[in-house]
């Protein structure tokens, strides 16, 4: 049966739907022989010889899900062209080629998911599914009530308005305060700019859930498959939006 490149790619395991539409915009996808840059290619992978950078792909592979914890110094890739540590150098033994679901950036920490399902890749970063990321901040300065209000009522940043799903504070001393952020958007490097704009810059962020997928006490560089229950809880995403700040 036909279906569009990009899905049948991201079945195959090479990577998400989104970057599977750059490959073939950027003409690295051939469909028996010919360069395909069109999104709209239908093929049929049982019938079809479909290469992705020369490789041929197949449909029929196991479908792995793990979560890592990323420490800082590596990118959220799997490769890079300034030479950087990339997050899938941290695996071993996984059994199957697996790519990261959405970003941490370089100097960012904590829970990132990766798979070769392309479908559950979508399904969990896509934004309008809003599955609610936490992350634990350190800031620079004591943020004030009303700042931790105007995140919950919303600012104004250069790419548009952003506004937390909850906030709460945590440990804090004289120089810098610990906060636990709740958001369901994706934006590059939101929460980061977001207190750069109040005067708070981020001094180290880890992200510690993402639904209800918890970090818990995995180590940083340390990885585990997800069980059943937890793939099957981030497909039924239920967000819960904290309006307080505590």
């Amino acid at each position: 049966m036909e279906e569009r490149l990009q899905k049948i790619i991201a079945a195959a395991g090479i990577c998400s739907r989104r970057a599977a539409e750059e490959l073939i915009l950027a003409g690295k996808v051939q469909v028996n022989d010919r360069v395909v840059r069109q999104l709209g290619t239908k093929a049929d992978p049982q019938r079809d010889e479909i290469r992705v950078e020369g490789r041929l792909i197949t449909t029929e592979v196991e479908r792995l899900y793990l979560m890592l914890n990323k420490p800082a110094g590596y990118v959220t890739t799997l490769k890079d062209p300034e030479g950087r540590p990339v997050v899938t150098d941290l695996l071993r033994e996984v059994g199957g080629r697996v790519y990261p679901v959405g970003r941490l950036d370089y100097d960012s920490e904590g829970l990132l998911i990766l798979t070769n399902d392309g479908a559950f890749a979508e399904r969990v970063q896509h934004p309008r599914y809003e599955i609610p990321r936490t992350y634990l901040a350190k800031v620079r300065g004591r943020v004030t009530r009303k700042e931790l209000q105007s995140l919950l009522k919303g600012i104004e940043l250069e790419d548009g308005p952003f506004t937390v799903d909850g906030i709460q504070e945590e440990k804090f001393n004289e120089k810098s305060q610990w906060l636990r952020v709740t958001i369901s958007e994706g934006r590059n490097r939101i929460i980061r700019r977001a207190m750069e704009a109040l005067g708070h810059p981020v001094a180290r962020l880890i992200r510690v859930s993402v639904g209800g997928l918890e970090l818990g006490d995995l180590k940083p560089g340390q990885y585990r498959r997800l069980r059943k229950k937890e793939v099957e809880g981030l497909l039924r995403p239920r967000r819960n939006r904290t309006e307080k700040c505590s």
